[in-house]
């Protein structure tokens, strides 16, 4: 027998909504390269912004898309859907809900960030999004090679770290470090994804 998720329907977030919406986001970024990317607290969007949920009846969130809009651009801040429902189109329903949420902003374009997760990097090509710029997330772990990092005084060298550096010397990176990523911005259009 196979057990179909069920059905769900998108609306604008909830203050009430917080605590499924934070077990939402950290069981669907637990099996990606985001996986210890945990918030206690969701986080305010300042004005204007868009936050919406993909919830199934009684209402726990199974979905979540957060956008931050500046002027005519906007960011997405978190897209997520619960492991136990992907597949089914949740995340490009809740798309599909903010696109003309957005024309109405006069917002132009919509961009996003994402690593080399293959599933993540697939739907927003799917969805109408290019590779726009690359440059590279470099952790420092245990076992890592701490050369050239420093602290302020009285503080140990790091344990851990997390930087930014440029896509060119991704080969040094990945040589020196264990958990290294590419990280790359996609942008599309503000037009609807049925073409209107």
């Amino acid at each position: 027998m196979t057990v179909l998720p069920a059905p769900f329907a998108v609306r604008p977030y909830e203050s009430s909504d917080e605590r499924s919406w934070l077990r939402c986001r950290v069981l669907s970024f637990l099996d990606s390269q985001y996986y210890d990317d945990v918030k206690p607290h969701r986080t305010d969007l300042p004005d204007p912004a868009i936050a919406l949920v993909a919830v199934t009846p009684p209402g726990t969130v199974v979905g979540i898309l957060d956008i931050e809009i500046d002027g005519d651009a906007a960011t997405i801040d978190t897209i997520a859907t619960h492991p136990d429902h992907q597949g089914i189109g949740v995340a490009t329903e809740l798309l599909r809900t903010a696109l003309p949420l957005l024309e109405q902003a006069s917002v132009a374009t919509l961009d996003a960030w994402t690593r080399e997760d293959v599933a993540a990097n697939r739907w927003y090509q799917r969805n109408g999004f290019v590779q726009n710029y690359r440059y590279m997330h470099v952790h420092l772990g245990d076992g890592d090679d701490d050369a050239g990092f420093t602290t302020p005084d009285a503080l140990s060298t790091p344990v851990t770290a997390f930087a930014h550096g440029k896509i060119e010397d991704e080969a040094e990176w990945r040589a020196r470090y264990q958990r290294v990523y590419v990280c790359r911005q996609y942008i599309r259009p503000v037009t609807r994804l049925d073409g209107g």
